[in-house]
């Protein structure tokens, strides 16, 4: 039997509506099982789609479940923020004061409100394996276009999704990527990866610090996505290892812009606090109301 459920679609890291990475979040899931949430994630057809659920543990505010079209993911950055973002919108009461407690795949995960609007989520602990050497020829035919960073070399980062994190040479060796679809996928099979996150210092003057961009090759499909909380997170931790080779002042703070060869202008903000990171960006409401489902 279906019910009205609350729904609201949301874009994440951007203040301007459109310019984001979209998600769906169903507010009130309770009762959907995995197959209805797998036939929702398909439907919405969009990076993920996220399901609200009572908490199973004390400390957390609630629960969500995250679905791709195809998989569920432990944990992922843009639907961690917009779902937070989408329940403090409908009037969620935190337990406590200035942070929500999210309860995920990987544990539970703090969201707290930023003073300059809104909201940061603590990156999770992330293991960092170096790139074997025998991958950078593969690997260099699949970010043709760009050059490579020589003397930093690629780092895997588990923080439950897996990115392959890529420092090129310059921000705009990020944007002349023209990625190969097979070798890319040929990564991600060898090394089980979910994707290829590369990044790029710009000049002083520049939009931002660093640019970002987020490849995936899903099913044979070569994606990019929006603007990735996971992937920044996964960076924020390389950087942090690397002791923030382009300056000790980004060990406070430092400003991604991503999605822009989509046309897209994805902000994220990245914030030190204790020696952890808090990756951070605006959200908007594009639709709001309920599904029968």
């Amino acid at each position: 039997m279906t019910r009205q459920r609350r729904f609201k679609q949301v874009d994440v890291f951007t203040a301007k509506p459109l310019k984001g990475n979209a998600l769906a979040v169903i507010l009130d899931a309770e009762g959907l099982t995995d197959d209805e949430m797998f036939a929702m994630a398909r439907w919405t057809n969009l990076a993920e789609t996220a399901f609200v659920l009572k908490p199973t543990s004390p400390q957390a505010d609630y629960r969500v479940r995250i679905f791709t079209t195809d998989k569920e993911l432990p944990f992922a950055g843009h639907p961690t923020l917009g779902t937070a973002y989408a329940l403090l919108q409908s009037g969620l009461k935190p337990k406590n004061d200035g942070y929500l407690v999210q309860e995920c795949g990987v544990g539970l995960v703090q969201v707290k409100q930023l003073a300059e609007g809104g909201q940061a989520f603590c990156a999770p602990p992330a293991q960092q394996t170096p790139l074997e050497s025998q991958h950078l020829e593969l690997l260099t035919t699949a970010l043709r276009g760009g050059k490579i960073q020589a003397d930093v070399m690629p780092v895997e980062v588990d923080m439950g999704i897996i990115w392959l994190v890529v420092r090129m040479e310059s921000a705009q060796d990020c944007l002349n990527i023209t990625a190969d679809a097979a070798a890319v996928s040929q990564l991600q099979s060898q090394l089980g990866i979910n994707g290829i996150a590369v990044y790029g210092l710009h000049d002083k003057n520049g939009p931002a610090d660093y640019e970002v961009r987020a490849i995936i090759d899903e099913d044979g499909v070569l994606k990019e996505d929006p603007v990735t909380g996971s992937a920044n997170a996964c960076l924020a931790r390389v950087l942090k290892a690397a002791n923030f080779p382009d300056g000790a002042h980004m060990a406070e703070i430092y400003r991604v812009r991503q999605g822009t060869k989509l046309q897209r202008d994805g902000r994220v903000t990245v914030t030190f606090v204790d020696g952890e990171p808090w990756v951070g960006g605006d959200t908007c409401t594009l639709i709001d109301g309920t599904l029968d489902l």
